[in-house]
C-alpha cells in the first residue's frame, strides 16, 4: 500500500485511516508511529514490516516512537515480536525515540522487549545499526 506521496505504508487495519509510513532509507527500514496505534493496526504494522525486510532484503529496521504518548503492555510485545521477526530475516531492530514516561511505564509493567536495542533519537539509531551491523557489545547506545 501506498500514502499520499506514493510512499510505502502499513495498511489501515481496522479502518482508522491511520498510515504507519515505512521508508527505505538504503538498507535501513524507518518507520515513525505517531499517537496511539491501535491494536489491529500494530498487528498489520508487525506483517508489513517483515513482508518488507524478506522482500527487499534490508539489514535494520528503526522504530521511531517520539511521538508516542502510551506503550501498553499489547503495543509492547508486538514491538518484541516486529525485533524477533526482524532477528529470523537476519536484520537488526533499534527503538528510537523514547520517552522517559514510556520507559517509566515499560518497567512498570515489567516489559523487557526482548531482542530490541534502544537509541536516544533516530540519528543515534542509524548510527548504531551502520556502525555495529551484528548489535555487539561496547555500543554506548
Amino acid at each position: 500500500m501506498t500514502g499520499a506521496a506514493g510512499l510505502p505504508t502499513a495498511g489501515a487495519a481496522g479502518g482508522y485511516g491511520y498510515t504507519v509510513p515505512v521508508l527505505r532509507l538504503g538498507d535501513i527500514l524507518l518507520v515513525t508511529l505517531q499517537g496511539e496505534l491501535h491494536d489491529g493496526m500494530a498487528e498489520q504494522l508487525q506483517h508489513d514490516i517483515t513482508a518488507r525486510i524478506a522482500h527487499s532484503r534490508v539489514t535494520g529496521v528503526v522504530i521511531d516512537i517520539s511521538g508516542v504518548d502510551i506503550v501498553d503492555s499489547f503495543l509492547g510485545r508486538v514491538l518484541a515480536e516486529i525485533a524477533a521477526g526482524a532477528e529470523l530475516l537476519a536484520a537488526r531492530t533499534v527503538l528510537a525515540g523514547m520517552r522517559p514516561a514510556v520507559a517509566i511505564t515499560l518497567v512498570e509493567l515489567g516489559l523487557t522487549l526482548p531482542g530490541l536495542r534502544t537509541a536516544l533519537d533516530v540519528e543515534r539509531a542509524m548510527e548504531l545499526l551502520a556502525g555495529d551491523p551484528r548489535g555487539g557489545e561496547g555500543s554506548p547506545w
